[in-house]
């Protein structure tokens, strides 16, 4: 049992604290038979003491001290709410910023409540082990727990769009006005405050202004951009610290900010977001540029982007990569090009923000301080970073930022962005095109850098040493998974063994049986899923590349679920495709899945039947061609056909993980063959191309 004072840490919780990975800790306790047991959590997410923990790493000399930060950490983690945390954090940083900014810390008392004494605590050690390291601290935490909820803008990308935006603004920019429409947890203001509060000595300090739909990210972010304020980051302006604004409210629908007008607005909107408010907005003064339509809300962003900016100011904004290209946002695209509004796109590597598998852009603004529209020579900045410095789409720690922003901040300065500019100053990096507007103004109004700009030789050959490496890789885990397979033994005899059907075992109630649907709301599409969606999976989207084609609302989820025309996949649930084209079988893991017609769901009891076991044996070749009916010119299985082995749970499970086995086997060969062809192309690509690095022409280049 936890101590009386204790509090509950996962594995993943004791890998951070000992400063390794997850997989290292879980290793400890499969080796080590005086690992402390869980105190807590499930079979799959155990929980255990802290002090056991810190006790036995200690005696193990795997820790030396665990700060008082880190054991906060679990016990804000244990309110479980995700608000309940977040504000609790920022009462606990309001209150020691009060202290650092002349008053007490303790002089207005935490409310009262479930988190009252926890506030009492974290004020007390950020007394001790600094406020703003502390505060810090445990809203990195907060962030890294609710990652697949809140979306924050890296501290790398925040910093290179602070950059961009400077360079596009030139010296007149001074010490600016700087607004974020969706500012979340303050990142990009907080690049902003280092940025123009370090670079404008002489000048006022800067005024930053958010808006933030979340309350509890709107505490955050006064918080965060108040201790930046107070402790300055060196600020040479002494007392004169830059001015913060944080206020609750839409933006778009009624922006808290309305009456102001900003010299730099940077924004990471929603994505996907349908209910922007398109109806109630229809005759809003800010669509210049056309009414953007329902399905184009990143158009709204960019059009209040430039309602708010002055004269001559700069907005950069991030943006998923198909606002580029959609044809429903064509038109809108083609106005901001005539004004000269829309001045350039960077397209950064994936892996830059969230959702880590797109290359996102960057859309550079600029509120023209005169009407008249584009001259017909003016020219349209273009890079594709994502060409010269590819990412990967496993996240940001991926992306070389000690070289990509130089890349991009030298593309962007060599550009000549003053009114009128009818070419780029000197010559222009690899990777980058100043093409003129007109050339961008045709049916389509594409403006997505890789159909314009080539690939460079230096991209590709970092493109085909990527794609080798994860051929090596993959090569490795192929190696790994067939020695663990080779060690099988199938000689037992099996012909005593029967079977049953999923029939019998709907009927004996050993598993429930659900038909997928054809969902009755509007499918949504897009790059991003957004918080609360919930992807929908068809037959159609598994014979075109197996992801999912669309997403619903949660509101429209729970609506269908209500009224029993929904069919929802759970984590834990097995899934079976009952067309014999697309016939497929897998234990769903990675969140709730909306299943469409001639998909079915397999929910077993878990004290009768194995998931693992049970897809194991559902996804047998012999096991298909027996429950397919030939009747249609689609072959459709009858699920309920398919033959399971009959074994008690206890024989199942040795069963099941070697079918969870035999499932990672085949994913690794399929995304082997995938890599490979890559490879192929790569290589094949190059050669054509003619860049073949023979040792005569290196030794002439030398």
């Amino acid at each position: 049992m936890p101590e009386p004072t204790d509090v509950s840490v996962t594995l993943a919780e004791i890998a951070r604290l000992a400063g390794v990975g997850r997989a290292a800790a879980s290793n400890w306790r499969r080796r080590h038979d005086n690992f402390p047991m869980p105190v807590g959590g499930t079979d799959t997410s155990p929980q255990f003491s802290l002090a056991q923990v810190e006790r036995w790493l200690r005696e193990q000399g795997k820790l030396e001290r665990i700060g008082q930060r880190e054991r906060l950490w679990p016990q804000f983690e244990a309110l479980g709410d995700r608000a309940v945390m977040g504000i609790a954090i920022a009462q606990a940083g309001k209150r020691v910023l009060a202290g650092q900014s002349g008053g007490a810390a303790s002089a207005n008392a935490a409310p009262p409540g479930p988190t009252s004494g926890l506030v009492e605590q974290t004020v007390e050690i950020a007394q001790r082990e600094g406020g703003r390291q502390t505060f810090d601290f445990l809203l990195t935490r907060w962030l890294d727990a609710h990652v697949r909820q809140i979306s924050a803008t890296p501290a790398p990308l925040a910093r290179l769009m602070v950059d961009v935006a400077a360079v596009v603004g030139g010296d007149r920019m001074g010490a600016p006005t700087i607004l974020d429409p969706a500012c979340g947890a303050g990142g990009l203001l907080l690049a902003a405050s280092r940025h123009w509060t370090v670079t404008s000595p002489g000048s006022a300090p800067p005024v930053l202004l958010g808006v933030e739909l979340d309350p509890t990210l709107t505490a955050l972010a006064t918080v965060r951009l108040g201790f930046a304020a107070t402790e300055g980051i060196d600020s040479p302006f002494g007392h004169s610290r830059p001015s913060v604004d944080i206020r609750d409210g839409d933006s778009l629908r009624n922006d808290p900010h309305g009456d102001a007008q900003a010299d730099v607005v940077l924004c990471n909107p929603p994505f996907n977001e349908r209910d922007w408010g398109h109806e109630e907005l229809a005759t809003d003064p800010r669509w210049v540029f056309g009414l953007p339509p329902r399905t184009e809300p990143e158009l709204a962003w960019i059009e209040h982007a430039l309602a708010r900016l002055r004269p001559g100011g700069v907005a950069v904004v991030l943006l998923p990569p198909a606002v580029a290209s959609r044809k429903a946002g064509r038109r809108i695209r083609g106005a901001l090009l005539r004004a000269g509004a829309l001045r350039g796109v960077i397209a950064l590597p994936a892996g830059a923000a969230q959702p880590h598998s797109v290359s996102l852009h960057l859309w550079i603004l600029h509120a023209p301080e005169a009407e008249g529209g584009v001259s017909p020579r003016q020219r349209f900045f273009m890079l594709d970073a994502a060409a010269v410095a590819p990412g990967a789409a496993k996240g940001a720690h991926t992306i070389d930022w000690e070289r990509l922003p130089s890349q991009v901040l030298d593309a962007v300065s060599a550009f000549s962005w003053e009114e009128g500019s009818v070419s780029a100053t000197g010559r222009l990096p690899a990777g980058c095109l100043a093409l003129p507007v007109m050339d961008l103004l045709d049916d389509q109004v594409d403006l997505t850098p890789a159909r314009y700009v080539p690939e460079t030789a230096a991209g590709a050959q970092l493109k085909l040493h990527e794609s080798w490496s994860r051929f090596d890789g993959l090569l490795h885990d192929v190696g790994e998974y067939a020695r663990e397979l080779s060690r099988i033994d199938l000689s037992a005899d099996g012909d005593s063994v029967t079977t049953v059907t999923v029939g019998d075992l709907d009927r004996a109630r050993a598993l429930s049986l659900s038909t997928g649907q054809a969902p009755s709301a509007d499918l949504l599409k897009g790059d991003v899923l957004p918080e609360g969606a919930v992807p929908v999976l068809s037959v159609s989207d598994l014979v075109l590349d197996g992801l999912p084609g669309g997403w619903l609302s949660g509101a429209d989820v729970l609506s269908g679920l209500q009224a029993g025309v929904l069919t929802i996949a759970d984590p834990g649930d097995v899934v079976v495709v009952g067309v014999e084209r697309a016939f497929r079988v897998w234990v769903q893991v990675d969140g709730p899945l909306v299943l469409g017609s001639q998909l079915y769901a397999l929910r077993t009891d878990p004290e009768v039947v194995d998931p693992w076991f049970l897809a194991g044996c559902l996804r047998a070749p012999a096991n298909v061609r027996q429950a397919s009916s030939h009747t249609s010119s689609s072959a459709r299985v009858d699920v309920r056909k398919l033959q399971v082995l009959q074994l008690p749970l206890a024989e199942q499970r040795p069963y099941g993980t070697a079918f969870r086995e035999l499932l990672a086997f085949e994913d690794a060969l399929l995304a082997l063959g995938s890599v490979g062809t890559d490879v192929l192309r790569g290589l094949g690509d190059g050669l054509v191309a003619g860049r073949l690095r023979s040792p005569r022409r290196a030794s002439s280049n030398g």
